[in-house]
């Protein structure tokens, strides 16, 4: 089973935009670009896979003269539910925009949030990326067969961790990985986390027996030495890592998780253009196409009105999923 789709900017962010126009010169001025006052919510903790995409995009738009002085911040709880509930909040706040991906999807769902994401204006999908299973360094699972094997003796005494509430990527690609091997995904023992952050205190520490999470989120720990990678969920090997992919092991699975931006809703069509005119230009920026590189993300850009259809789909894909995996 494959959510597959491109990824999306932003790990979890609202815009929140304060403050008089600037007089500015170049790229940004010539496309209205420019958003003085700009702030990116993050709904998870610091540290998870929407802090970091938020983060890097903020740095990039200021570093390509997009947009001056964008802040980030975190207001994170329930899987990301609680920042959606602000960003809806802010009707016709055309300086406001929220990182969000598969993981929102699901946390609406799972905590039947009271807002939705057909609540919001849809700006942008960024990027895509796998999910990589990981072991703290001094683990006794060496490769995946290692740990699917002790698996399937006690599935219920192997605890996993995910940086996302059920129904989000970090819970939907270690159910998948179950099925695969024949364990019920009933049988779980799934233990969420508000990001990769918190998630990854709980690897190190050994509170999990391993952990699932996108591949950008750990990748300066899997290169450092302190994680063991056993393998990536998704189509194809990742580059400049030494881990096989759940299909090549045996484990039909092919699971990969986006990234995206969404803002209030109630906007006017002119301060809807001009946020989705910033992430395009962001995205055609040698500043962003260097991240992609260095976090591992595949580039899956996709903008306005397609990435509100892709969203629809996306969430009749999760309830899909979860009512296949008897969950």
């Amino acid at each position: 089973m494959r959510l597959r789709t491109p990824l999306a900017l932003l790990g979890a962010a609202v815009l929140v935009l304060l403050g008089p126009p600037l007089l500015t010169t170049g790229s940004g001025t010539e496309t209205g670009t420019q958003i003085p006052g700009l702030r990116f919510m993050v709904p998870n903790t610091p540290g998870g896979g929407y802090d970091i995409t938020a983060r890097t995009a903020a740095k990039n738009a200021e570093d390509a003269g997009l947009t001056p002085g964008i802040e980030v911040f975190n207001l994170p709880g329930a899987g990301g539910t609680v920042g959606l509930t602000r960003l809806v909040g802010e009707h016709g706040n055309g300086r406001l925009a929220m990182s969000m991906g598969l993981g929102v999807v699901g946390a609406v769902r799972s905590n039947d949030a009271p807002a939705t994401l057909a609540d919001t204006t849809p700006i942008a999908r960024l990027t895509e990326e796998q999910d990589v299973v990981v072991v703290a360094k001094d683990s006794p699972y060496r490769t995946i067969d290692d740990l699917v094997d002790a698996w399937k003796a006690d599935p219920g005494g192997l605890p996993v961790g995910g940086g996302s509430s059920p129904g989000g990527p970090d819970h939907l690609a270690p159910m998948l990985m179950a099925r695969a091997a024949g364990i019920s995904p009933k049988q779980v023992n799934y233990i969420p986390f508000d990001g990769g952050g918190e998630l990854l205190a709980s690897i190190l520490g050994n509170k999990v027996a391993f952990g699932v999470s996108g591949v950008g989120e750990y990748l300066d720990q899997i290169k450092a030495g302190e994680l063991r990678l056993l393998a990536v969920t998704g189509p194809e090997r990742v580059d400049g890592l030494d881990a096989p992919t759940l299909e090549e092991a045996g484990y039909d699975v092919n699971f990969t998780n986006w990234r995206g931006i969404v803002a209030p809703p109630g906007l006017s069509d002119a301060e809807r253009g001009k946020l989705v005119r910033l992430v395009e230009e962001l995205h055609d920026s040698p500043e962003w196409q260097a991240s992609l590189k260095q976090n591992g993300w595949d580039d899956a850009f996709l903008s306005g009105e397609e990435f509100g259809d892709f969203l629809d789909a996306q969430d009749r894909r999760v309830v899909s999923v979860l009512k296949e995996l008897g969950l």
